[in-house]
């Protein structure tokens, strides 16, 4: 159904002065901190490695660096899932099949459905008495379904659209572009992006041309040069605000 016509029939207790909030997963509604570390030391020792600090802050620094590298387009997806674990490996010294490493740690991090917080269902289903929900992610796709399914946000999303199923990434507009003619959406004065990473979803929803929120729980200082967000919320409840029409 189309986000416009959706709005329409969801009066609920206040307008929304957005009817379509795109959500980013990992580390906005999702705790991707947490399940990282739980599937990576899971995988290390599967494969007989300590996961020490120093050896999980080694393959943390060798995926990160991939990670932004294919934000910029300089990688494609393809080459990151098949170089982070043997990049690592050879970091460490360490003899091993990368690629049959990343499928496992893949696997188990699907199985980590962990939240943000407590908080982030009730949000969820507040919002979505007011506006049409949608997650817009960079990740794997069966990965990433599974733990919004079994972490229960799946049940508040109008869809789902992940980056690998769509060819295309945050930032690039693309994805929000396939997002939007999905769900039927035309006027985009009235959608907003949520998420953590600035120079993923803020600056990707800059480049669709979307309002966006900056998820900052640890209230960071917004860094020069990086895209400004219009909007800033330490903690999901204060989304209600924004779909209000209050200037946070």
């Amino acid at each position: 159904m189309a986000a416009e016509a959706m709005a329409e029939g969801k009066e609920g207790r206040f307008m929304a002065k957005y009817y379509c909030v795109l959500f980013d997963a990992d580390n906005t509604l999702l705790n991707f901190d947490a399940a990282e570390s739980k599937a990576l030391a899971e995988t290390l020792v599967n494969y007989g490695i300590e996961p020490d600090a120093e050896t999980v802050q080694t393959y943390r620094t060798i995926n990160s660096e991939l990670w932004r590298q294919l934000e910029k387009g300089q990688i494609k997806r393809e080459k990151l899932m098949a170089e982070r674990f043997t990049r690592f490996l050879k970091a460490i010294d360490a003899a091993g099949d990368g690629a049959e490493m990343n499928r496992f740690y893949l696997e188990q991090l699907s199985t980590h459905p962990d939240l943000m917080n407590a908080e982030v269902l009730d949000v969820l289903r507040e919002l979505s008495e007011v506006a049409t929900l949608a997650v817009v992610s960079n990740g794997v796709h069966k990965v990433q379904t599974r733990r919004l399914a079994e972490s229960g946000v799946s049940n508040f999303m109008e869809d789902v659209f992940i980056s690998e199923k769509l060819g295309c990434e945050k930032p690039g507009a693309r994805i929000f572009d396939a997002a939007l003619r999905a769900l039927g959406v035309e006027n985009r004065e009235h959608v907003l992006m949520v998420g953590d990473s600035l120079t993923s979803d803020i600056q990707g929803g800059a480049n669709a041309g979307l309002d966006t929120c900056w998820f900052n729980p640890k209230k960071k200082p917004l860094p020069e040069g990086e895209a400004v967000p219009t909007y800033t919320v330490s903690k999901l409840g204060e989304f209600i605000e924004i779909l209000k029409g209050g200037k946070l």
